[in-house]
């Protein structure tokens, strides 16, 4: 009899269970993120979200949208788009990853119908002072921190020279001149010696194909140049995978790219296949680890362990819906925002791996704006593992660069 009556209570609490599963969420949050040939980790990101908390579709919290691939020429449509999403009576919030040009426009309009709804960016293409306006927080990579701990990296790995290959349109970008600069001041302090490189810009006339083709064949004449300790970095993205395939084949140290991820380069350079593990980071990261050991690459090369773009999308879906649970929203967030929180949903998006970072700081007036973060994880160096450059404090000095 005793059995009896426990199966029907553990049978009536599996029922309640699968019922209380199958109810309606009782709030949802918007992702936008670009399509899988504009911005796959950050959709991949999305999707995860909607592994874990289900489809709106189907009575789940997540309301994934995907901006247009042509989105310079089709903001207006960006912007309807992420305007739309507080037309949804249970929306609490709607987070943009990566921020495109129309996001504030985007955010504005939300305000205007629906002043709860928390407003998130991740990776803010706009001007700071721009998306600040607009967003109750906002996401960039932390460049300037960065700028100094690739160079600390180079050196504790035991480069003797770093070489910064660039093109004039990148070297007009703000944040991207300010890096070089403190890369370049990082090298003076810390005993390295600072080479700057121009390479093709792959929108010039000599395409994509040619930018490629002079980087596989500049890459050993630079190492016979500077030596077979020299560390390089590239800000294009074009640029990163004849670079890694090089590197691999001969000498020389990649500590990361521009935008870390263990995507980035990697899998063209190597001849790495990961279809069958897309959006699997610790599988890719597996699969992309022995190609670089069996290529000679062992404690030369390095990454972000997790994608930026993926983690953005996840950390902040993760913290939205925390703070969500918590009563938390638009009007209440910035008396309520701790800092330490938002890292907390980036270590955890991460497992294994941990991020820092800090307010960023105008550089006009040396005042942190409390609604922008800039973020950085820690570098993995394949065959040697996490090298805990989170820990390391970055010199007040760097900061005030310009």
């Amino acid at each position: 009899m005793k059995n009896i009556l426990a199966t029907l209570f553990f049978a009536g609490i599996s029922a309640f269970a699968a019922l209380a599963m199958a109810a309606p969420a009782q709030f949802h949050i918007g992702v936008v993120t670009g399509t899988v040939s504009q911005s796959e980790d950050d959709l991949r990101g999305a999707e995860k979200l909607i592994a874990k908390y289900g489809d709106v579709a189907h009575d789940g919290m997540i309301k994934h949208i995907t901006y247009p691939d042509n989105f310079m020429t089709e903001m207006e449509t960006t912007i309807s788009q992420i305007a739309a999403l507080a037309d949804d009576p249970k929306m609490k919030a709607v987070i943009v990853n990566q921020g495109i040009p129309g996001t504030t426009e985007g955010f504005r309009r939300i305000r205007e119908k629906r002043p709860d709804i928390l407003l998130f960016c991740g990776e803010a293409h706009e001007d700071p002072g721009v998306i600040q306006s607009a967003a109750d927080l906002a996401i960039n990579a932390d460049n300037i921190a960065r700028g100094y701990l690739i160079i600390a990296a180079a050196k504790k790995l035991g480069a003797t020279d770093f070489v910064h290959i660039s093109f004039p349109r990148h070297m007009s970008y703000e944040l991207l001149s300010r890096r070089r600069n403190i890369m370049e001041a990082a090298c003076n302090d810390l005993g390295l010696k600072f080479h700057f490189e121009t390479a093709p810009d792959p929108t010039s006339d000599v395409g994509v194909a040619g930018a490629q083709q002079f980087i596989l064949e500049k890459v050993p004449a630079w190492l016979e140049k500077y030596g077979k300790q020299t560390a390089f970095f590239c800000t294009n993205d074009a640029h990163t995978e004849p670079l890694l395939k090089r590197i691999a084949e001969s000498n020389g140290f990649f500590i990361e790219a521009d935008l870390p991820s263990p995507l980035m380069g990697y899998p063209g350079a190597l001849g790495i296949e990961l279809a069958d593990v897309s959006g699997n980071f610790p599988a890719i990261m597996k699969r992309v680890e022995e190609a670089v050991i069996a290529k000679g690459g062992k404690g030369r090369m390095g990454t972000w362990a997790f994608s930026y773009g993926y983690t953005n999308s996840l950390a902040l879906g993760e913290y939205a819906k925390t703070l969500i649970e918590k009563g938390v929203d638009a009007k209440t967030f910035r008396r309520k925002f701790k800092l330490e929180e938002l890292f907390a949903a980036y270590n955890n998006a991460t497992p294994g791996s941990t991020w820092n970072g800090g307010f960023y700081r105008d550089i006009q007036t040396n005042i942190e704006k409390k609604n922008h973060v800039l973020v950085y994880q820690d570098l993995y160096m394949f065959g040697l593992g996490y090298q805990k450059m989170t820990d390391v404090k970055v010199p007040d000095k760097y900061f005030t660069i310009k």
